[in-house]
């Protein structure tokens, strides 16, 4: 930018954005759907018991802590990033509101437990953008360290939710209008975070940030501060979760939600969301989510021993990935 060049204005990065949701391949989206339709049709002829109302209803609630995760890490991958860190936040979280509803009302244990997974994004975020640390390498510690905090402070022990709190067992195990509460928290979620990054100069700027942080410096953009954001609501929505989980299980386990990172990113990626950043949407990630849930409820139903399923989760995630490269060559060649 030359001396008497004009500042671009901090509102430039909209057009730019918007013509990045506009290049959104919708052929993705309805490909999503048919392989869908397509698992859902071939489980409901191969297992008389997957179109139960109960089983549905399963699908729905096993999905929805992953559900929950991938909607920020969506934007985190939207924004250029990558967080490896949701699963062990569960864990710690899950592990503190267990532990401090034996020393105080379960409200402000549950505040705390959120209070957690605040910090450790804001973290997260700092290592990132203050410190320069690549997002893999960062997130890869703070999965470690958070791992090995939980082991230490739950004694490598399950701990139970103190008894009494009847009121917090509905988090995890109550129901809307006969939909599971959790269920009812993810459709909230993917609602409001479709409207956030379609709608607002906040998912504008996150696509901006994501396709090309430099320009979006030049242009006014506050970029550390969005990544930073981004980070916080990933561990938040983590800590959630763990509220959630320790909410239905009645206890908080230190090693609950190990490998769900993986998961979760699958999810992201098979829903269309680039690794490099500026390209997803939260519809796809929702139908990401939703394959890969009735795919692991399909094949527990038909007997699928679980180290099969170990299998099946590695390939999904390399054939999401490798979906990923193939679009992005495509996409260099147009």
């Amino acid at each position: 930018m030359t001396p008497n060049a004009e500042p671009l204005s901090p509102n430039a990065p909209t057009s730019a954005s918007r013509r990045a949701l506009d290049r959104i391949n919708w052929g993705e989206s309805l490909g999503l759907v048919a392989i869908y339709l397509l698992l859902f049709g071939a489980l409901s002829v191969m297992s008389p018991f997957f179109l139960s109302v109960h089983n549905l209803s399963n699908i729905l609630l096993t999905v929805a802590i992953t559900g929950i995760i991938a909607v920020a890490m969506t934007m985190v991958i939207v924004a250029g990033g990558i967080d490896l860190s949701v699963g062990t936040v569960v864990a710690l979280s899950a592990v503190t509101v267990a532990q401090l509803s034996h020393r105080m009302p379960i409200g402000l244990a549950v505040l705390l437990a959120l209070g957690v997974g605040a910090f450790v994004g804001l973290f997260n975020g700092m290592a990132i953008t203050r410190v320069g640390i690549n997002p893999l390498i960062a997130t890869l510690g703070t999965l470690s360290i958070g791992r090995g905090l939980s082991l230490i402070f739950s004694g490598g022990l399950t701990q139970s939710i103190a008894s009494g709190n009847d009121n917090f067992g509905f988090l995890g195990k109550g129901f809307v209008v006969g939909v599971p509460f959790q269920v009812v928290v993810m459709a909230a979620l993917f609602l409001l975070a479709a409207w956030v990054m379609r709608s607002t100069v906040f998912g504008r700027s996150i696509y901006a940030v994501g396709g090309n942080p430099h320009a979006s410096r030049l242009s006014g953009l506050a970029v550390p501060r969005l990544q930073m954001a981004v980070y916080f609501l990933s561990a938040l929505s983590a800590a959630l979760c763990g509220i959630l989980l320790a909410s239905q299980l009645g206890a908080g386990s230190p090693t609950a939600s190990a490998g769900i990172e993986l998961s979760v990113i699958a999810a992201v990626i098979l829903g269309g969301t680039s690794l490099s950043g500026g390209k997803g949407t939260i519809f796809g990630t929702f139908l990401g989510v939703l394959i890969l849930g009735t795919l692991n409820n399909g094949l527990t139903l038909l007997n699928v021993s679980s180290y099969y399923q170990e299998v099946a989760r590695g390939v999904v995630l390399l054939l999401a990935v490798g979906l990923d490269q193939l679009r992005l060559r495509l996409r260099s060649r147009d």
